[in-house]
């Protein structure tokens, strides 16, 4: 118990080092979010509008939860080295597949007579993506990102381990910082990834239609 409430003095007295590396943290899982977005979310809900690819959807998540992190970056170090790429490759196999199989279930799972309908009144595949498909899917793919961006936030201690910096200097450090400053940078990472998914909840609040909303309550 003393160890746990030296933890929070560390947090007072090495706070300047606490912000530094949250910094080096928060860039990391900035990317590689940006990254993951930019791929899965076009990918799955356009796989998701056309009803195919759910084999590949779910292979690939499958493959992304059976991976482990740390396997990845030991590998990627005799590929790549102590770069930013092995690390952003070990995050992304675990950020896009919670994205991809979530964005592609939320638009293969909307009503299909709201579909035929936006189509019967002359709406082109891609108005009814956009208009009609995506605004009903919000709720499923923002269920998707809030997980990877979790998972990236708590995954992204074991950087440390390829030299990337971040939260996980401290967490894997207690040689340097000792166990209260080891219990610090944990409960940092855990109030980091609060802090998103609570920021996310509110972003997909206001992003979702309120009728939506409505409905789901």
């Amino acid at each position: 118990m003393g160890t746990f409430l030296d933890s929070f003095s560390f947090m007072a007295d090495r706070l300047p080092l606490l912000l530094e590396k949250t910094g080096q943290h928060v860039w990391m899982c900035a990317v590689v979010i940006a990254v993951s977005l930019a791929v899965a979310v076009p990918a799955g809900l356009w796989l998701g509008h056309l009803h195919k690819g759910e084999f590949l959807t779910t292979s690939i998540s499958n493959i992304g939860r059976a991976l482990p992190n740390l396997a990845v970056i030991a590998i990627g170090l005799g590929i790549f080295g102590l770069t930013f790429t092995n690390i952003a490759i070990a995050l992304l196999i675990t950020a896009i597949p919670p994205i991809l199989s979530q964005a592609y279930l939320a638009v293969d799972q909307v009503d299909p007579d709201l579909v035929r309908s936006a189509r019967g009144m002359g709406l082109t595949p891609a108005q009814v993506l956009f208009k009609v498909e995506l605004p009903l899917a919000l709720p499923l793919l923002f269920s998707g990102i809030r997980i990877a961006v979790v998972y990236v936030i708590s995954s992204a201690t074991l950087a440390t381990v390829a030299g990337g910096g971040g939260l996980g200097d401290i967490v894997l450090g207690q040689a340097t910082y000792g166990l209260q400053g080891v219990i610090a940078a944990a409960l940092w990472v855990a109030a980091l990834a609060l802090l998103a998914d609570g920021g996310l909840a509110l972003l997909q609040r206001a992003l979702v239609p309120k009728g939506l909303r409505a409905a789901r309550s």
